[in-house]
C-alpha cells in the first residue's frame, strides 16, 4: 500500500473528525509511524478485527469499525429481508472507545435498514452470545480486545448460533469489506432510521441468562453449608465481569469478597500492567486481600469476561497462579465427579478441548467413560460440536475448555464464559471445603492419580507490518523439516493441520486428522507428551505449546528444559 498517499488523503478529507486530524498531524514527521498506520489494512480474520487504537487503515478506530460493519451489513442483506429484521445484537466491554465503536456499528446497520439490539451498558462476551440466541438475531458484534494491553481494541463477529462466525461466512463478510475502498465513506443513519432500527436489549435477556446459569449448579448442599461464610476473593480487573459474576454468586448463595479498587470501569486498567488474569501479577491486589482476610482462593476475569484466572494457596502457604490447563483439569474433574455422584452423567457425555490443551484431559475422561474430542484453537470450533450434537443427538456436551483460560459448561452460550466458570469455581471451593480439603490439595490428588503433566506455553513476539506473514512462514518451513526426536524424546507422529494430515514418523504412513484446517504443526511424542507450534490468530506472536508427561514434577521440568532447547534449535533452522 502507498502509505504516504493514504496518509495525505485522510488528512485532506473533510470528513475526518477533529480528533483524527489532530492525531495524524502530530505524526507528520514520523515516517515509521505513518508507514505502520497506513502501510497495511487491519486484518479481518476468524476473530474479527483487533489492533492498536488510533487513526489509520491499520488501526482500530471508528472508521475501520464502520467499514467492517458495512461489510457485515452487505452480507446480511444477501440473506434476505427476514435476516435484516432479525437484526444484530451488539455489546461492548470497558476498553477505551468500546461504547463509541458499538454505537457506530449500530448506526451503520440502521443506515442499511438492519435492526440492532445494543446493550445499555457493558456486558461480557458470554452474555452477547446468549443474547444472539435469546433474541434470535442473525449475527452479533462484540467490541473488545479481550485480555490484550490497554492500547488495543477489537471487533468480534458472531453467527446466529451464538458462536464466533464460521470461516465460510467470515470469508464472505471479508469480501464485502474489501469492496469498501472509501474508509471514511460508510453511510450515516438519519434520526428516523435510528429510531426505527436501533433498539435496546431487553432487561429480560439478563434475567434469562442468570436463570440458565443457576440450572448448571452441581453442589447445592455444599453451597448451603459453606457458601455464606466462604472466604474467596474476586476481581473483575476493571472489566465487564463485575456485575454478572457478583450477581450469579449472590443468586446461588456464595459470598465473595471483591477487590473494590478494580470494580471501577477504568479504560487505562491503571492497577495492572496487563488486564490478563492468567498472570499472577494481575491478581496481586486480589492476593493481598486474600492474605488479609484469610482466603485460600482468588479469581479474576478479563475485560470482556470470557477468561477466568485463578490463584490458590498451596501447602507451603503461598499463593500460586494456576495455568488455564490446571483450572481446566480441576473443573473437568469436578464436573464429571459431581454428575456421576448424582447419577446425572449422560451415557453419551462428551468433552471438547482445543488440541493444544493439556494431555491430562484424556486420562480423566477415560476414567469416567466420557468421550473426548479435540478441535483447533478457537472456541467457535467447540461451538460447532455443540451445534452438531444438538442436531444429531449423538453426544451430550458437558464441558469445553481451552488452555487460554477459557471454559464453558452449558449450551446457553457458544463462547468462553468466565461468569459460569466463576460460579463453578466458587461452588467447587465450597464442595472441597465441605469435604475438608482445599482446591490445591485436590489438584495434588489428581496428579498422584493420573501422573504429572507439565503444560507450558511460550510466545515469541513479532513486530512490524509483516509480522503475521513472517510467523506463518516459520510454521510453513517447519512442515518441510523431518523431525524424529526432540533431544531424547522420540516423535511418534507429526500432524500438519494445514493439510489435515497425520504422518507416522517410523513408517511414513499418512492418515486424515479429521479436523478443520489451520496453520499449525503438532508433534506427538512417544511418551504421550506433545509439542505444537502455531501463529496466534489475534496477536503478532508465534506460540509454542508443551505438554510433558512424567512421573514427578521434577522429571517433567527436566524433560521440558531439554524439549525447549531442541525446539529452539529447530525454530532457528526454520527462519
Amino acid at each position: 500500500m502507498d502509505h504516504k498517499r493514504l496518509y495525505g488523503e485522510w488528512l485532506a478529507d473533510e470528513r475526518l473528525c477533529a480528533e483524527g486530524r489532530a492525531e495524524l498531524e502530530s505524526i507528520k514527521d514520523n515516517e515509521e509511524e505513518i508507514e505502520y498506520r497506513f502501510g497495511a489494512e487491519l486484518a479481518f480474520g476468524t476473530a474479527g478485527l483487533r489492533g492498536i487504537i488510533g487513526y489509520g487503515t491499520n488501526m482500530m478506530n471508528v472508521y475501520t469499525v464502520k467499514r467492517a460493519t458495512q461489510g457485515l451489513a452487505e452480507f446480511i442483506k444477501t440473506l434476505g429481508e427476514g435476516a435484516m429484521k432479525r437484526g444484530v445484537a451488539i455489546s461492548y466491554d470497558t476498553r477505551l472507545k468500546s461504547d463509541e465503536f458499538a454505537r457506530a456499528a449500530a448506526d451503520v446497520l440502521a443506515a442499511n435498514g438492519i435492526r440492532s439490539y445494543l446493550f445499555a451498558d457493558v456486558h461480557p462476551v458470554p452474555m452477547l452470545s446468549f443474547a444472539v440466541r435469546c433474541l434470535k438475531t442473525v449475527a452479533g458484534i462484540m467490541i473488545t480486545a479481550s485480555h490484550n494491553p490497554k492500547q488495543y481494541n477489537g471487533y468480534k463477529v458472531y453467527g446466529e448460533d451464538g458462536a464466533q462466525m464460521n470461516p465460510e461466512d467470515t470469508a464472505k463478510v471479508l469480501s464485502f469489506i474489501e469492496k469498501q475502498t472509501d474508509y471514511l465513506g460508510a453511510p450515516e443513519a438519519t434520526e428516523e432510521q435510528r429510531k426505527k432500527f436501533c433498539k435496546s436489549v431487553p432487561a429480560s435477556v439478563d434475567r434469562k441468562y442468570y436463570k440458565a446459569l443457576t440450572k448448571l449448579t452441581l453442589s447445592k448442599e455444599a453451597v448451603k453449608k459453606c457458601g455464606k461464610d466462604l472466604k474467596l476473593v474476586y476481581t473483575p480487573v476493571h472489566g465487564s465481569g463485575y456485575i454478572p459474576v457478583t450477581t450469579i454468586l449472590k443468586k446461588i448463595g456464595i459470598n465473595a469478597t471483591v477487590v473494590k479498587e478494580q470494580t471501577v470501569k477504568d479504560t487505562d486498567f491503571s492497577t495492572v500492567e496487563v488486564p490478563n488474569p492468567e498472570y499472577k501479577e494481575t491478581l496481586s491486589m486480589g492476593i493481598a486481600l486474600a492474605e488479609k482476610i484469610g482466603a485460600t482462593v482468588v479469581f479474576g476475569t478479563d475485560p470482556d469476561s470470557d477468561r477466568l484466572g485463578v490463584a490458590v494457596k498451596n501447602k507451603s502457604g503461598e499463593f500460586e497462579a494456576l495455568s488455564g490447563n490446571q483450572v481446566g483439569i480441576l473443573l473437568l474433574d469436578y464436573i464429571l465427579t459431581r454428575l456421576k455422584e448424582d447419577g446425572r452423567l449422560p451415557a453419551n457425555a462428551a468433552v471438547v478441548k482445543s488440541f493444544v490443551t493439556t494431555g491430562m484431559a484424556r486420562a480423566i475422561c477415560n476414567k469416567f467413560g466420557v468421550e473426548l474430542f479435540e478441535v483447533p484453537v478457537g472456541f467457535k470450533f467447540i461451538g460447532d460440536k455443540i451445534k452438531l450434537w444438538e442436531k444429531d443427538g449423538s453426544h451430550t456436551f458437558v464441558f469445553g475448555f481451552e488452555e487460554s483460560c477459557g471454559y464453558l459448561r452449558g449450551t446457553h452460550a457458544r463462547d468462553k464464559d468466565a461468569v459460569v466458570a466463576s460460579m463453578l469455581c466458587a461452588e467447587m471451593v465450597c464442595y472441597y471445603e465441605y469435604r475438608g480439603k482445599t482446591v490445591s490439595e485436590r489438584l495434588e490428588e489428581i496428579y498422584r492419580e493420573y501422573g504429572y503433566v507439565l503444560d507450558k506455553n511460550v510466545s515469541i513476539q513479532y513486530k512490524g507490518l509483516n509480522a503475521m506473514r513472517d510467523m506463518n512462514a516459520v510454521v510453513d518451513a517447519l512442515k518441510t523439516k523431518p523431525v524424529s526426536k526432540f533431544d531424547i524424546y522420540r516423535v511418534a507422529y507429526i500432524r500438519d493441520y494445514s493439510k489435515n494430515v497425520k504422518t507416522e514418523v517410523a513408517t511414513g504412513e499418512t492418515s486424515e486428522i479429521g479436523s478443520p484446517t489451520t496453520n499449525c504443526v503438532y508433534y506427538d511424542l512417544e511418551n504421550g507428551s506433545f509439542i505444537c507450534v502455531r501463529p496466534s490468530g489475534t496477536e503478532p506472536k508465534l506460540k509454542i505449546y508443551y505438554s510433558v508427561k512424567a512421573n514427578t514434577k521434577a522429571d517433567a521440568e527436566d524433560a521440558l528444559e531439554k524439549m525447549q532447547k531442541a525446539t529452539e534449535q529447530l525454530l532457528k533452522s526454520a527462519e
